[in-house]
């Protein structure tokens, strides 16, 4: 185990703000010196109830590197920010955050004397014992992070009484008895995860009923029975509504659950027809239990899944066709092991490959080892009832070959089943004692491949939809939209901090929530944003553009002292001006990449001109972000709608001081789609040349530098020289030179020689180099149509 880091208290009496990487909360970093100190405790006197329950908390805890020791006998300095993990509002305990603490005993009852408690976070620790049923009597009561112990007993019924609880995650602990179906009954709760206990009995319909779930996990437990055939029927119109009324919700729905997993229990009977009802369903987890019957046709109707998994069960028949509309949306798929029949549908076997469709012994066509799909329809019998036999009325050979390759391929199976069985007794016992990896979201991520998040979209409410929160620095307002990340006010205002970078516009930060998904949030500078009302109308507006090569709005938070927080999808791979000169030495970019860079950017902007009818104002490689496979998303789309004039003026000097910025900027102070497309010339240059624009040669800035080499003819100087060591993966004359024109057409001085961002796109798809760079594969359909 690591050393502890030191105490909180510590570091708040040294006064060293080290709040930012010790999980602090983002009160620290929302507001002035004085404020952060307020974010800690209000430094009134704390109430006696609230004191006793305190201490009663540190009797029952075991805290071998004394952690609590500033919790003295007075009370005095509780909440005044000098007691660990405390945190008050007017004199009451409104959070308790002491994760990774290694503390030991047991969570006491009197925890239920803290009546103003909002959240507590004691995940990553040893604290056994049961959970207090105390709990469900702290009426605001928002988030319980108790994941990670070694909690025992039944979840308490009572838990439902909170009526203000948004999210319980009790993971990886040994919870036992059944599944309260008194959970629904907390009506804003988003996220449930449960998983990795021993919890037994049935699934409550109440819980897959739920109007309020966004992600729930119940996965790796003992759970029998059925599943409940009830989920999205919390959300239906009620029998009083209209005929109108119910057909349009019937048609676009408004059940929001994204995440799902009850993998590896011992449930069986079928697999749900109403799942399709859960239309914004991301990820779809039932492996490793005893389903039985047909995968339901309708789970083709699910256009935002991306995760299903429903190997290792028990399903017969054929995989429905409906599935292979999916493929476009779905990053995983993965059916083996049930005793599925007849043929792959060809998309999903060209996408997800063998391993997918494994241990199916009547699946044909899908690898070498499995039957051949017969060509066509057998002959008919003779006569009706009388099956083909061979010339002594015996069986024909073809039928004979089938059954004894089906027996032997049988037996290999069960041969490799028994081995795998072996290496995961072996495996388990050398990790027995070491804690398991704990589930849900943060897992999912891992599993589905959707870097953020376990796939789980929205957040505590209806996409588009608002929470108010009242009281102290908690206060605020939340806004959702559709998205892999599902978070409370709660866990975005305490998420740990880092600072990526500052501009014009404010500061970014990459924060880590409490179930360990990443998202990056912008806070925008104090009196540069547009009024309330205005600004929310322009992010409503902005959270509803989606293109792969845009980086979209997730969220928005306006607290109540006037700040302004944008949440965005956290991207590890960084920005393009660091890909490119930031880059470890020995580490050259290939042509391919930068010409999938390059069109990836045309296209984005190309949509944000013609379909969203918006100017960027801003772009520059910083604000061009890279995912996996050097796809870009530009960043900071429509962020000029949210703020004031002057604010904007200020941007376009900072593009002109790092030189993006087009010439007639200086004189008409407003950006255009193209001054925009001026910008994408310079990028395109930078991809050429390896050059930064903030750095001028003789005087000239990029554009200017480059024209002057061209006009002399000395065109080889301009290109970057990785380009140009390696004459078989490396580009042609002609590639870099119609690139070089294309870049050049785009910084012409004169805007109306400019073209077009779709017109860019169209030339840039048409210098295909040699080898396809990775994201291009899915845009040379479309390429060769326009």
């Amino acid at each position: 185990m690591p050393p502890p880091p030191p105490p909180l208290a510590r570091a708040a009496r040294r006064g060293l703000l080290l709040l930012l990487v010790l999980h602090c909360c983002w009160g620290t970093l929302l507001s002035t010196a004085s404020a952060a100190h307020h974010a800690a405790g209000d430094g009134v006197i704390i109430s006696q109830a609230d004191y006793q329950g305190l201490q009663a908390i540190k009797h029952d805890l075991s805290d071998p590197y004394g952690f609590l020791r500033s919790w003295n006998d007075t009370g005095i300095g509780a909440c005044s920010g000098h007691w660990a993990g405390i945190k008050c509002v007017n004199g009451s305990v409104v959070a308790i955050t002491l994760p990774w603490r290694g503390l030991g005993g047991r969570l006491s009852a009197r925890v239920g004397q803290l009546t103003g408690l909002r959240r507590l976070s004691i995940h990553d620790n040893g604290i056994a014992g049961a959970i207090p049923a105390a709990l469900g009597f702290l009426p605001d009561l928002r988030g319980l992070y108790l994941f990670n112990n070694r909690f025992s007993g039944a979840v308490p019924p009572e838990i439902g009484r909170c009526v203000a609880l948004q999210s319980l995650d009790a993971s990886n602990n040994r919870l036992t008895g059944l599944l309260p179906a008194s959970l629904a009954n907390s009506t804003k709760l988003i996220r449930l995860n449960l998983s990795r206990n021993s919890i037994s009995g049935e699934i409550p319909a109440e819980v897959a009923a739920s109007q309020s779930l966004l992600f729930l996990d119940l996965s790796y437990n003992m759970l029998s029975g059925r599943i409940p055939d009830a989920f999205a029927s919390g959300s239906k119109a009620p029998s009083s509504a209209s005929s109108d009324e119910r057909k349009l919700e019937a048609i676009t729905g408004t059940y929001q659950l994204v995440f799902l997993s009850l993998a590896h229990n011992t449930l069986d009977g079928p697999v749900p027809e109403s799942l399709a009802g859960l239309t914004k369903l991301q990820d779809l987890n039932l492996s490793g239990n005893s389903l039985n019957g047909s995968i339901p046709d309708n789970l083709g109707s699910l256009h935002d899944l991306k995760a299903l998994d429903l190997s290792r069960n028990a399903l017969a028949g054929e995989i429905p066709e409906s599935l292979a509309n999916l493929t476009t949306t779905l990053q995983s798929f993965n059916v083996s092991y049930n005793n599925l029949s007849g043929a792959v549908p060809a998309s999903l076997l060209q996408k997800f490959g063998p391993p997918s469709f494994a241990g199916n012994i009547l699946l044909c066509g899908y690898s070498a080892s499995s039957p051949p799909c017969p060509a066509s329809p057998s002959p008919a019998p003779a006569s009706p009832g009388q099956e083909p036999t061979g010339p002594r009325g015996g069986r024909t050979k073809k039928e004979l070959i089938l059954i004894i390759g089906g027996i032997v391929l049988g037996i290999l199976i069960l041969l490799s089943l028994c081995c795998l069985l072996l290496c995961c007794l072996i495996r388990k016992k050398r990790s027995s004692g070491s804690t398991g990896a704990r589930s849900g979201k943060q897992s999912s991520s891992k599993e589905a491949g959707a870097g953020a998040a376990a796939a789980a979209a929205g957040r505590g409410e209806k996409p588009g939809t608002s929470e108010a929160e009242s009281g102290g620095d908690v206060g605020g307002k939340l806004v959702h939209f559709d998205g892999p990340l599902a978070f409370t006010a709660d866990d975005l205002l305490c998420a740990t901090a880092e600072i990526m970078g500052k501009s014009t516009y404010g500061t970014v930060y990459k924060a880590t929530l409490e179930d360990g998904s990443l998202v990056a949030v912008k806070r925008l500078r104090e009196k540069i944003t547009k009024g309330h009302k205005e600004f929310e109308a322009e992010a409503a507006a902005l959270g509803k553009i989606r293109h792969p090569n845009l980086l979209p709005l997730r969220a928005y938070y306006l607290g109540p002292k006037g700040e302004k927080l944008l949440v965005f999808d956290y991207m590890p791979n960084g920005s393009l001006s660091a890909f490119l000169h930031a880059r470890a030495p020995n580490t050259p970019v290939e042509w391919a990449t930068r010409m999938t860079i390059a069109k990836g950017t045309a296209r984005g902007l190309a949509y944000l001109h013609d379909d969203a009818s918006i100017v960027h104002g801003n772009l520059t490689a910083s604000n061009v972000l890279l995912e996996d496979g050097s796809s870009p998303k530009i960043a900071d789309i429509g962020l000029s709608r949210l703020m004031t004039a002057a604010a904007n003026s200020n941007v376009l000097a900072a593009a002109g001081a790092l030189g993006y910025r087009a010439p007639e900027l200086s004189k008409l102070k407003k950006a255009s789609a193209k001054t925009d497309i001026y910008s994408l010339g310079v990028i395109i240059l930078e991809l050429l040349t390896g050059r930064s624009p903030a750095d001028t040669t003789n005087g000239m800035d990029l554009p200017q530098w480059v024209s002057s080499i061209v006009k002399e003819e000395w065109t080889s100087e301009v290109f970057d020289v990785e380009l140009m060591r390696d004459a078989t993966t490396g580009p042609d004359g002609d590639e870099l030179m119609d690139t070089l024109k294309l870049a050049l057409q785009c910084v012409d001085p004169s805007p109306s020689a400019r073209p077009e961002a779709r017109e860019v796109l169209r030339q840039l798809e048409q210098i295909r180099p040699g080898q396809e760079g990775p994201g291009d594969e899915a845009h040379v359909a479309s390429a060769s149509n326009e």
